[in-house]
């Protein structure tokens, strides 16, 4: 009993006592460089929220600058064409109410 509360104590060190190499992620370098304002690790589905941000933005952005269509965006991002959809209602309900509020 002794031993796994040893254990356990050394697990929670403070960070000055932890020799901590920061090696990043696929997102930043470093964890102290990251551009992102929270860490992905840290929310749950935070990595699949960021990734599907992205893909909503650059839809819409090929969308409304490139006039690509519902049905090829579908065959770009690999999705159905009902995602692209939904993606895009979104994605133009968002900037409607932004500039309302403006």
């Amino acid at each position: 009993m002794e031993l796994e509360q040893a254990d356990d104590t050394r697990l929670d060190l403070p960070p000055e006592y932890c020799h901590y190499q920061d090696e990043g992620c696929e997102f930043a370098e470093s964890c102290l460089n990251c551009p992102l304002p929270v860490c992905i690790y840290d929310e749950p589905g935070g990595k699949r929220r960021l990734l599907k941000r992205r893909r909503a933005r650059e839809m819409a952005r090929l969308f409304t600058t490139e006039g690509k269509g519902i049905k090829e965006l579908a065959q770009i991002f690999n999705v159905s064409q009902r995602t692209v959809q939904r993606v895009l209602k979104v994605a133009f309900d968002e900037s409607t109410s932004r500039g309302a509020k403006k």
